[in-house]
């Protein structure tokens, strides 16, 4: 999950009150039930010890509008008598969390928040493309790629004579620049959103002439769908389409993690550290060492197991996100003058989105992270 999202707890010193609610209202007493559970949400901060200020101004909020629509459930977090961050979220959790922390309450709404990559939707004819971006939230347009137009002068059909050839060629190389065209401007939008997930739509010959100018690597990882063009019609076969293709480029990502994070488990002999060659060797487990990848910079994927006891174990934080140690004292030493203690999984979530790292929850029977906490590192650690 890329945790851009959450770069507004960056800049707050807390504590923090955190609540992940159900805040659907599908059944005859939804809004009744829903006003209950906000009421039971800001008892139990004010019994944490919240301050009155912040606890008011969450109840406030939830007991507004919710941001669009009415989401299964909502995070929602406040700190200093305000409402920092409202995040809708996929599914409900079993229970509501309440929590008054140094840190925000972060990892529960990972496995609760949709995690599916965005799509870049080029929609192709023989004179041009719509692209869109499709997320969480359906699909909007972009932009379009309009190629250069020639049309034979007249109402005729194609001369069967000497000039046949000439006419052809005219169609194919308009074509030809046509899909030129629109590979640069699918290039252009990926390169603006590297995260998305490029998917052509439209006729067999016309999506293979655009891959066929697309820049290298970005060619080979194109999704090709046979549904969709253009032309009106068909969009709700294509939008399931869209949601399959989420679902796999999904799971294609956990499952390269994990087979990273595998193959990293070979250990050097002599220094003990995690060297897969084919790998880079840059992977890390154990809270010690993840910790360590975050105060050096170099987490890239934070791994965290689903249901993992090592997650909670308490480690010490500044205020800066990469002032990480398991000790008060070591925290001390990197400068952070008073350090406060925060559970393991938050405070590395915290470093993650201060690093711009991503982070995948694990789910429970995967062959995850020693420990339940683990790293995908940008380069390999010192010994």
């Amino acid at each position: 999950m890329e945790l851009t999202f959450l770069h507004p707890l960056l800049d707050r010193p807390g504590p923090w009150a955190s609540v992940v609610i159900d805040t659907s209202r599908t059944t005859e007493d939804g809004a009744k039930q829903a006003e209950l559970r906000i009421r039971a949400a800001a008892r139990d901060l004010a019994r944490l010890g919240a301050d009155k200020r912040t606890v008011d101004a969450l109840t406030r909020h939830l007991a507004g509008e919710p941001p669009s629509g009415t989401p299964a459930a909502r995070a929602v977090y406040a700190t200093d008598g305000k409402v920092v961050l409202d995040l809708p979220l996929a599914c409900a959790p079993a229970t509501a969390l309440t929590a008054w922390s140094a840190l925000p309450r972060l990892a529960p709404l990972l496995p609760l928040r949709a995690d599916h990559p965005d799509v870049l939707l080029a929609l192709i004819d023989r004179t041009g493309a719509d692209l869109e971006l499709c997320d969480g939230h359906g699909r909007r347009p972009l932009t379009s790629a309009q190629g250069p137009q020639w049309r034979d002068r007249g109402h005729r059909t194609v001369p069967s004579d000497r000039y046949e050839w000439h006419y052809q060629h005219r169609v194919e190389d308009t074509w030809d620049r046509t899909a030129q065209v629109i590979a640069d401007e699918v290039a252009r939008q990926h390169d603006a959103a590297p995260g998305c997930v490029v998917v052509l739509a439209g006729d067999a010959r016309e999506r293979h002439e655009v891959v066929r100018r697309l820049p290298h690597p970005l060619d080979a990882d194109v999704t090709e769908l046979p549904s969709g063009g253009r032309a009106p019609g068909g969009d709700h076969a294509l939008d399931q389409e869209l949601e399959r293709v989420r679902a796999r480029a999904e799971a294609d990502h956990m499952e390269r993690a994990l087979a990273r994070l595998a193959a990293g488990r070979a250990r050097d002999p002599g220094t003990g550290h995690a060297v897969a060659p084919e790998m880079g060797g840059r992977t890390a487990e154990g809270v010690p060492q993840v910790l360590r990848a975050a105060r050096d910079r170099s987490l890239d994927t934070l791994l965290l197991g689903d249901s993992s006891g090592d997650a909670a174990r308490t480690v010490w934080t500044g205020p800066e996100a990469c002032q990480l140690a398991p000790g008060r004292s070591e925290a001390h030493a990197l400068g952070a003058r008073y350090p406060v203690p925060a559970r393991a999984d938050d405070a590395l979530l915290r470093a993650a989105v201060a690093l711009d790292a991503d982070a995948i929850t694990v789910p429970a029977g995967a062959p995850g992270p020693i420990g339940g906490v683990g790293a995908l590192l940008r380069w390999s650690q010192a010994a």
